[in-house]
């Protein structure tokens, strides 16, 4: 596949802000403000399904969600991580790593379709990306 002919997702790049640029993904988080909730986005052209990346891949992929998975718990300390790759409705393969507790809006239930989501405001949005630069890997 051609890395070169990779394009975000319009649908991600909507719903989603920039927040680092790893070795394989574009590392997102999404605009509700309900979860710290990251998304991973190999940048591999037509890539729909784990199966579409190579053994490295699926290797690297596993090490950016991993990646991922830390920082959330280190800047937000949840008391449980959801990690899914779901792509019903945009197809772009993407990785969902969402911060959960026990007292949240969406608690015990998965948070799609649960609740409305929360934009962030122009600050908040700026705080939660640094907090999360902050702990990972420079």
């Amino acid at each position: 596949m051609n890395a070169n002919a990779w394009q975000l997702d319009p649908q991600l790049a909507r719903d989603t802000h920039p927040v680092a640029h790893l070795p394989l993904c574009e590392l997102r988080l999404m605009d509700d403000a309900n979860h710290p909730w990251l998304i991973l986005v190999p940048r591999v052209a037509g890539a729909v399904e784990w199966i579409d990346l190579d053994g490295t891949g699926q290797a690297q992929l596993g090490g950016e969600i991993t990646l991922a998975s830390r920082a959330l718990q280190a800047a937000f300390r949840p008391q449980k991580l959801n990690v899914a790759a779901l792509g019903n409705i945009v197809s772009q393969l993407h990785v969902h790593v969402i911060a959960r507790y026990h007292d949240d809006i969406a608690w015990p239930r998965p948070v799609w379709g649960t609740a409305t989501a929360r934009p962030y405001g122009p600050e908040a949005l700026v705080e939660r990306v640094a907090a999360l630069q902050r702990v990972l890997p420079a």
